[in-house]
């Protein structure tokens, strides 16, 4: 999620008529109409307006605001704003504990970060517990908040600040191993504004107790605008998606599994026989829905450049190029990657990468790992500009869209068939976060603006 995406076409060069255009010459290869209503009815039904004109839910669905920004917290800090990628983890009792970015930028006022209308409470923290206040007006007020949910009862019994002094922290990953990879989504460096460099991924411990991780970036991961990050349970492979029109698709090997600090070999993804392939589709169609692509993966060596072109190391090694990589996600032994901007219309498009049997091995090339185009929209009353994306535990995918105008929660079955399951009906926010509770009775979820998150329960399938 950054600043300026809707002003994407414009830049681009695309425009509504020549959009329009164009659809009767690729109707066929997406196998669906423009400007076509007919989506099959699948999913949980039409959505029923709320009253309170907060969340369009299905029949028999509710929700329940759970934390709002700028209430007080359990360890009298405030709760940050802009309120984005979430995690989720079982916890002692039965309890669900929820690892939660905030999407804090520099130049806003105090009151959008923890520490009060004033930062009167930064005193209250350690140095060594900020990561880096920032300069002058611009303090460094991202961060993530834990929160303690009990799902039977349907109470929040605590929330506390747990990382300070990032910038812009957007989307991440639960570990297997009980911690949150917090991305930093923006490079920046050392200066008159900041104090240290930006632009990477911080791991925060989950804990139920009031605890603040020490701010240590994994630096080994990359320096660049992270956005989406998934883990490989066996190896720890981390996996990552980077914010930028022509990005690249990482992977991080650890030399250890499970202590990310100790360092490993960053790579980048390429495709078998197909060097620099442009994935994006924008002025022709390179690879199409369905198709399966055998892929290899690319030793990068500078991971912590002084310049934001980490993405250019790739190209020149052949790596293929995407369309603004966001959401990200690990399900049965495939990884789940959404383009934002992707295909034709540049509405977005949702990839599935099929991990080897040797993934991350010497062994890797007897058979590689394939990578599909598994969804790609051409109309934006369908599917618009996917972004963050959760993995149901009935196997359907949820996607937050964060286009223009109206903002959906959208489902994608196994099948590729689409439904609408929850409507932003009070304002033009995305939806971030969704993730579900262990048990897989409560969806949680936040509106990016209003700084609300919400559990929703109801008669999951």
């Amino acid at each position: 999620m950054q600043i300026g995406r809707r002003f994407f076409l414009k830049k681009s060069g695309f425009t509504f008529l020549s959009l329009f255009a164009l659809n009767n010459a690729f109707a066929d290869v997406f196998n669906i109409s423009f400007f076509s209503n007919d989506i099959e009815e699948i999913g949980y039904g039409a959505l029923i307006k709320d009253p309170n004109k907060i969340i369009d839910l299905p029949k028999d669905f509710s929700y329940k605001i759970i934390s709002r920004a700028g209430e007080k917290m359990t360890d009298g800090f405030y709760v940050p704003a802009f309120p984005d990628g979430m995690g989720t983890f079982p916890g002692p009792g039965g309890l669900t504990i929820i690892l939660r970015n905030h999407e804090v930028w520099p130049g806003l006022p105090p009151a959008f970060g923890a520490f009060g209308k004033r930062n009167q409470l930064l005193k209250k923290l350690s140095e060594d517990l900020i990561y880096d206040k920032g300069r002058r007006d611009n303090r460094c007020l991202g961060g993530t908040t834990t929160l303690v949910y009990d799902t039977k009862s349907q109470q929040l019994k605590s929330q506390f600040l747990s990382l300070a002094g990032t910038l812009g922290n957007c989307s991440g990953s639960a570990t297997p191993w009980s911690s949150w990879l917090s991305a930093e989504e923006t490079f920046e460096k050392a200066g008159k504004i900041y104090n240290k460099d930006h632009g990477y991924i911080f791991e925060v411990p989950v804990s139920v107790e009031p605890r603040i991780a020490p701010p240590l970036p994994l630096k080994a991961l990359g320096h660049f605008v992270h956005e989406g990050v998934a883990v490989e349970p066996d190896r720890s492979i981390v996996y990552q998606t980077e914010d930028q029109k022509d990005s690249l698709f990482y992977r991080f090997i650890p030399y250890k599994a499970k202590h990310l600090f100790e360092g490993g070999q960053l790579q980048c993804l390429a495709v078998v026989d197909m060097p620099q392939l442009d994935t994006r589709n924008w002025d022709k169609q390179r690879v199409s829905p369905g198709e399966i692509l055998a892929v290899r993966w690319l030793d990068l060596d500078d991971v912590d450049p002084k310049q934001d072109n980490l993405r250019y190391q790739g190209y020149k090694k052949a790596a293929a190029i995407f369309a603004r990589g966001e959401g990200l996600c690990f399900s049965d032994g495939d990884i789940y990657f959404d383009c934002t901007i992707g295909g034709r219309t540049a509405t977005g498009q949702i990839w599935r990468y099929i991990l080897s049997p040797f993934e991350g091995t010497e062994r890797e090339n007897e058979s590689p790992a394939k990578l599909e185009l598994f969804y790609e929209s051409n109309d934006r009353k369908i599917l618009e500009n996917p972004d963050q994306l959760t993995m149901s535990p009935w196997g359907d995918l949820l996607v937050c869209e964060d286009g223009p105008g109206e903002q959906y929660l959208i489902g994608i079955t196994p099948q590729r068939k689409i439904y609408k399951f929850a409507r932003n009906a009070s304002n033009d926010s995305e939806f971030s976060g969704a993730s579900f509770s262990p048990d897989g009775s409560t969806l949680f979820l936040n509106n990016l603006k209003s700084g609300l998150t919400f559990a929703i329960t109801g008669p999951w399938k």
